[in-house]
């Protein structure tokens, strides 16, 4: 059953179009990511779901429900970390907590999420003196203390560590565990990979592809690179120079280190060559295709361009 339908919503700004006719739909309890560079119009594409922001054409339902008619209702039942939150400098971790569960009707004991997310310790600790980590904790806990069934959570991880952004990625697992429907927004790759069921590539205001960061990967064109060394005594150089085999795009040489980019099953047709020709070469490796690789055949940039 899809908890958000959005359908061709499009935004401007005086000259600058944020979106243009964005459609996704989001299932329940399942981890939608929305993913592209800055300025892609991914915050833009969430605040109109989440009711902060008015499309100026296309439609919105979230639960059911229009988030700008009927925003009251909707916010007991969806929690929002955004993208640049802050809080008081001076506010104890409780008293954040005490103070947005008094913000519905229905919040969850404060006091269990101070254990959940690995807070107790920190309950009287004043917000400046969080480290990056525990900040994102805490705005973790802050989105779910309403007992939400969607929750948003935009550029989770910028900025932290690998290690606290690794634990932040175990925490959206427990959230997605405990039954709530994720929407993450990231331009980190790697973390669309980790945590999404399906995502949303942005560019330049639009939805470029949808699908799920496998199928994102595999649907694209996107170079992948084999490398392997001659072994010494072995002929220099095959006798049909490997450019020539189908999908092979480019060939390099630095001494004995050969590395080959290519599409499609040319490794495989490298590989079988190399063998006819009867060129011995060792450490041989082929690079598995990622996300930013999809991402840069998709969009001609880098995912932090």
């Amino acid at each position: 059953m899809a908890v958000i339908e959005v359908q061709e919503i499009s935004k401007r700004y005086g000259d600058q179009t944020a979106l243009r006719r964005v459609s996704f739909s989001v299932e329940e309890g399942e981890v939608f990511g929305i993913l592209g560079p800055n300025g892609a119009g991914k915050t833009t594409a969430v605040e109109c779901v989440e009711g902060l922001r008015r499309p100026d054409s296309g439609a919105v339902r979230v639960l059911g429900s229009d988030p700008l008619r009927q925003g009251s209702k909707l916010r007991e039942h969806i929690g929002v970390q955004l993208q640049n939150t802050q809080l008081p400098e001076n506010i104890k971790v409780w008293e954040a907590l005490d103070l947005y569960a008094s913000f519905y009707a229905r919040p969850r004991d404060w006091r269990e999420l101070l254990e959940r997310w690995g807070l107790a310790d920190k309950r009287g600790a004043r917000f400046a003196k969080l480290s990056g980590g525990q900040k994102q904790r805490l705005f973790i806990a802050l989105a779910l203390v309403g007992n939400p069934k969607v929750a948003f959570l935009d550029e989770l991880t910028t900025g932290l560590d690998p290690q606290a952004r690794q634990t932040t990625w175990d925490l959206v697992k427990r959230v997605r565990a405990e039954g709530v429907t994720v929407i993450l927004v990231s331009h980190f790759m790697d973390e669309v990979e980790e945590l999404c069921d399906r995502a949303a590539v942005l560019d330049k205001g639009a939805v470029v592809a949808l699908d799920t960061p496998q199928g994102l990967i595999e649907g694209t064109d996107a170079e992948y690179r084999m490398s392997f060394r001659l072994v010494n005594g072995s002929a220099a150089e095959p006798s049909l120079p490997l450019e020539s085999l189908d999908g092979v795009t480019s060939v390099s040489r630095t001494g004995d280190l050969v590395v080959v980019a290519g599409r499609g099953d040319f490794a495989a047709l490298v590989t079988a060559h190399l063998a006819r020709e009867r060129v011995l070469v060792r450490d041989l490796r082929v690079d598995k295709r990622t996300l930013d690789d999809a991402f840069i055949a998709l969009t001609g940039r880098s995912s932090d361009a």
